[in-house]
């Protein structure tokens, strides 16, 4: 007879890699920093994504049987109010996700019909956004009938994406030995290329690294169908930190290979990955090839990122809700299994974030940076959850038995469990400065998108603390 413990550490690695990393991870980052971010991702990896990934392995193994992820955690290590807010930022974190959703799916569709990224360059912002918005409402109602079939596309999606990754990265590499190419970053052997320039810019980017490695708590539900769960399971997290690594690091001197790190283009966040596959594919003499089927792939990959977005952050937060702090009408669910109220609020607040900002961002490329670098401010939110639930963890060790633990002295857990929330509060408040926009060039855009990814946070936050009170009204009504 089978048992259920089948998974061993190369799967967990594996299926973490998958859900964790992608090749927009090492664009966004080079667009940013260019071959400096070489030596970004070695300290990233050691100071925070190492201690990141164990934590989880501890956290995964001491809740085997916890389907809630860190919203069981904190309930078990503390308290359901704490619990709640845990669940709420898992949710509302996904709101500026999936409003950029729909601009990569058109700037997918845009490189597969018309061979070029002119789009996102020549169309107006407000006009994209709308097309976003229709987009956005039509996957709305998709996922709202309760279709699983695009669900099922995101897993031959996400393994088509990480194949291109890894085929950009053997590509790339080898592409000035096996052809004609030539190097395009001058310098690119020389020590001085990869240091960075440790000055307030700097650290604003950083943002973008601590969510680029972020995600593996999504990892946590199959710690219980690991076999030897205390030993397997961080081992493939460690695996998984090993692959990440491999990956930024040739990624990053791939992208120097393919571009002037000194020139970066304006546009490389929202179409450098099709650009790099354009030009191995004249390298290698097959045309456009590559970006077609790297096209594809992201098509595919976006939507199913969209539906399941839209679905599961919402199960997590209303399928264990306590009516103490959830109104009952907002986990009201149809014939379907679907939390209908739960979608419009969604809708709304997608909806808000699609179009009130292409008010103030007439510039799409600039749209474009500015929705990724809010991404980078917001959804690292949840990750603090994870490390105070470790902090929490740590603090009542004695009641909780786990099959593995990263650190077996609960002071020293705590100040690592500590350094990695302040880290991470430290990149996000950080990461609000503008990045891409110039204060000097153009001081109307850069205060409008400073006071959107101040407000956002804080609007998510009080909301949160809305429906509570709402909650306690319907119960007394």
């Amino acid at each position: 007879m089978k048992t259920e413990k089948q998974l061993r550490w190369s799967n967990i690695a594996l299926i973490a890699f998958v859900a964790v990393w992608g090749l927009g991870n090492v664009v966004n980052n080079f667009a940013l920093q260019g071959l400096s971010v070489v030596t970004s991702w070695i300290l990233i990896m050691i100071i925070y994504f190492v201690p990141y990934t164990l934590i989880v392995g501890q956290l995964g193994s001491t809740f085997k049987e916890a389907e809630g992820g860190v919203s069981s955690w904190i309930r078990a290590t503390s308290t359901k109010r704490l619990a709640y807010y845990a669940a709420w930022t898992y949710w509302i974190v996904h709101i500026p996700y999936l409003a950029q959703k729909p601009q990569g799916i058109l700037i997918a569709f845009s490189w597969l019909f018309r061979g070029n990224g002119n789009f996102v360059n020549s169309t107006p912002a407000i006009v994209v956004q709308s097309i976003c918005l229709v987009l956005f409402l039509f996957f709305l109602w998709i996922a709202s009938l309760g279709l699983t079939t695009l669900k099922r596309i995101g897993s031959v999606a996400g393994t088509g994406m990480f194949i291109m990754s890894i085929l950009f990265i053997i590509l790339a590499v080898s592409a000035p030995l096996m052809t004609k190419s030539t190097v395009q970053t001058p310098d690119m052997l020389s020590f001085k290329s990869y240091l960075p320039k440790f000055d307030f810019a700097y650290f604003t980017t950083v943002s973008m690294l601590v969510f680029a490695v972020g995600g593996s708590e999504k990892i946590s539900p199959y710690v219980n169908k690991t076999k030897n769960p205390g030993r397997e399971f961080p081992l493939g997290m460690l695996v998984l930190a090993g692959m990440v690594a491999v990956c930024a690091l040739l990624g990053s001197f791939a992208m120097g290979i393919l571009f002037n790190a000194k020139h970066i283009p304006s546009d490389l966040m929202a179409n450098g990955a099709y650009y790099a596959f354009q030009r191995l594919g004249s390298f290698y003499h097959v045309g456009n090839l590559f970006m077609i089927l790297y096209a594809i792939a992201n098509v595919l990959a976006q939507v199913s990122a969209l539906a399941f977005s839209i679905d599961a952050p919402l199960k997590i937060l209303l399928g264990d809700a306590d009516p103490e702090f959830i109104p009952k009408k907002l986990s009201k669910m149809n014939k379907k299994d679907v939390p209908v109220n739960g979608y419009i609020m969604t809708g709304v607040l997608v909806s808000i974030l699609i179009i009130i900002p292409a008010l103030g961002i007439g510039n799409m490329n600039e749209l474009y940076n500015w929705l990724l670098n809010l991404n980078s401010v917001v959804m690292p939110m949840r990750y603090l959850w994870v490390f105070l639930a470790y902090i929490l963890l740590n603090q009542h060790l004695k009641e909780f038995k786990s099959d593995y633990m990263f650190l077996k002295n609960p002071m020293v857990g705590k100040l690592v469990g500590a350094w990695c929330f302040l880290f991470t509060a430290f990149a996000c408040i950080l990461g609000m400065v503008p990045k891409t926009t110039s204060l000097a060039d153009n001081p109307s855009s850069w205060w409008f998108q400073l006071s959107l990814n101040i407000a956002t946070p804080i609007i998510f936050v009080a909301l949160g603390m809305i429906l509570p009170m709402i909650a306690r009204r319907h119960r007394t009504a």
